[in-house]
């Protein structure tokens, strides 16, 4: 049973999320835990401990973290009255990030699924800073769902690789399961920005990744003259993508040229949900 966590500011947006998570997994029985941390970010955890009356304030938070958990759970139950996955609501005095790192830990989290926008709309508030935050050091994979996208099936992934990273069964498992689950075709992106070939680990790399996709459809795409963003860009207006996926490589070409860019530049644009697996996955 896979443990699936979803972190909510009671948004529609990050009911969005929760939505587009349990009909993601609707023909599996899952655990979802519902996260919603209350610290007021106009303060930090060390001001909030040494304020006086701080014990009455964090109580009014907690209520209405409460609330707002129970309320989400009822709209769950109404709207999907027939799922079969069990449901656990987690009210944390917390940041964002720490308590999403904290309850991945915790609970053995497998997936974190959330809003690409907060409360106020503002592109960024859950997908901007406090997400890169969050992703530079999750150790499980995470699924960012851009706000008012309806969920409609899987059928297009498009995965945009230099073949830099030395792949394991653990980086492909989401993306096997889920062009498994719904007969999707992967399409592996390459882009040649300088122009040169591949060189012998790149080439092995690119093998490697063929054998693990085993039998998934697939299709193996080359884009020259064209920078990474640019060309997933260009490819996702040519071609119909349901999820983008892409691997966080702290120590490659990713983490300088690939992702601070992508999750900039596509993060606050995004149009479809973006599955982001970490290089040291758990």
């Amino acid at each position: 049973m896979k443990n699936i966590l979803l972190p909510t500011d009671f948004s529609d947006n990050a009911f969005g999320a929760i939505r587009y998570a349990i009909s993601l997994f609707k023909d599996e029985k899952c655990t979802f835990y519902i996260l919603n941390t209350y610290i007021p970010v106009i303060f930090d955890t060390a001001y909030l401990m040494s304020m006086p009356g701080m014990d009455a304030m964090e109580d009014v938070y907690k209520e209405t973290s409460l609330k707002g958990l129970a309320k989400t759970k009822v709209k769950i139950e109404k709207e999907f009255s027939d799922n079969q996955s069990k449901f656990h609501l987690i009210s944390s005095f917390n940041s964002l990030q720490s308590g999403i790192l904290e309850t991945v830990e915790e609970k053995s989290i497998d997936l974190v699924v959330m809003g690409t926008q907060g409360a106020t709309g503002a592109a960024g508030v859950l997908f901007g800073s406090n997400t890169v935050h969050v992703l530079s050091n999750l150790n499980c994979p995470l699924i960012a769902v851009p706000s008012e996208y309806t969920f409609k099936g899987i059928n297009e992934i498009l995965f945009p690789t230099d073949y830099g990273l030395q792949f394991t069964e653990k980086h492909l498992f989401w993306m096997n399961h889920l062009a498994s689950k719904f007969k999707a075709k992967i399409n592996i992106l390459h882009v040649y920005f300088y122009g040169y070939e591949l060189d012998k680990e790149q080439i092995k790399q690119k093998e490697i990744l063929y054998n693990f996709l085993g039998k998934a459809k697939k299709e193996f795409i080359r884009m020259d003259n064209v920078d990474v963003v640019k060309g997933i860009e260009k490819f996702q207006k040519e071609n119909p993508v349901d999820l983008l996926m892409l691997v966080h490589n702290k120590r490659s070409f990713f983490d300088n040229l690939f992702f601070k860019p992508v999750v900039k530049h596509i993060g606050f644009h995004l149009k479809n949900p973006m599955l982001v697996i970490p290089s040291k996955i758990k």
